[in-house]
């Protein structure tokens, strides 16, 4: 009777990379933050609000909205995304800066104006994927959704760590464009976050028609009693104001489930085996740097 959801489900997920140069730890490498915070599998939890953030973004929407097949796959830049994330987080060199030149390809014809204003900015402003100032909106709510995610559903992240995160991820970026002054800690990013909701960020016409194709696609991508999980976890990672913007519903009921949804998570995140908890992009690569043998047990913890 599932079938069709649970295939739906498995096509969404990327497949495991390719092994890769031996001994190659790419960008980051073992002991990073960027592999520490990467290799869960919860991740995944954060892709709603992370969408939603991201089209809340005037220009970011139109470029969605007018260059994303979401009519026919609303969830292809989600799965494209987590593709290129994890690749590039996960693969050695040579993949890490294959997969950005591939994105980079994809959004050269990404461009064009709006047809009507919104927000503070007027009809005809330009938008174009390659613009830093665009791609460092769309890096930044990739960042701030995974520690947020993170934080709720696997571990607290220390600050510290948090702090190298975001300085993994400004690595990261710069493979994308985004400009190199872009936040570099975590309480930089929180306050270029912040900025944004204050002075840019609106749920136009656009932004709604667009998470109702994130949130509830068609055909539906989870069996029907799941199908209100993507709304709950938006509900529960957005900013307050963004969330009541949306209109995502936030009553006792959705606390409770959200609450409960989180304990669970939390309980089960340290007795999962590895490979149930972690991407296989994180063991492909302890295996390639020699950290696990081809049984699977680790040969060094450090940073594991």
């Amino acid at each position: 009777m599932l079938t069709g959801p649970l295939t739906r489900v498995r096509r969404f997920l990327p497949p495991p990379p390719a092994a890769g140069t031996p001994a190659d730890p790419g960008l980051f490498g073992p002991g990073s933050a960027a592999w520490r915070v990467g290799r869960e599998r919860a991740l995944l939890l954060a892709g709603p609000a992370a969408l939603l953030l991201q089209v809340a973004h005037p220009l970011v929407g139109a470029g969605v909205a007018a260059h994303s097949d979401f009519t026919d796959d609303p969830l292809r830049r989600l799965r494209g995304t987590l593709d290129a994330v994890l690749t590039v987080t996960f693969g050695d060199v040579q993949q890490a800066h294959d997969a950005a030149r591939q994105v980079g390809r994809r959004h050269v014809p990404v461009r064009g104006v709006l047809a009507s204003g919104t927000g503070s900015f007027p009809a005809g402003t330009g938008y174009a994927a390659q613009d830093g100032a665009l791609a460092q909106w769309v890096w930044a709510t990739l960042a701030w959704s995974a520690l947020r995610a993170t934080d709720a559903v696997v571990r607290a992240v220390p600050s510290s760590e948090r702090d190298d995160y975001v300085a993994d991820m400004r690595r990261f970026g710069r493979l994308f464009g985004v400009p190199p002054d872009a936040p570099d800690d975590a309480a930089s990013l929180e306050a270029y976050v912040q900025d944004q909701l204050d002075r840019t960020l609106v749920v136009g016409e656009t932004a709604r028609a667009l998470s109702r194709r994130i949130l509830r696609p068609e055909p539906p991508l989870l069996p029907r009693p799941l199908r209100p999980v993507p709304t709950l976890l938006a509900a529960a990672l957005l900013p307050e104001d963004l969330r009541d913007a949306y209109g995502l519903p936030w009553r006792r009921r959705e606390r409770l489930a959200w609450a409960a949804l989180r304990r669970a998570l939390r309980a089960a995140a340290p007795v999962l085996p590895r490979g149930a908890r972690e991407w296989p992009h994180a063991r492909v690569a302890r295996e390639r740097v020699g950290q696990v043998t081809a049984s699977g047990t680790s040969e060094r913890r450090t940073g594991a």
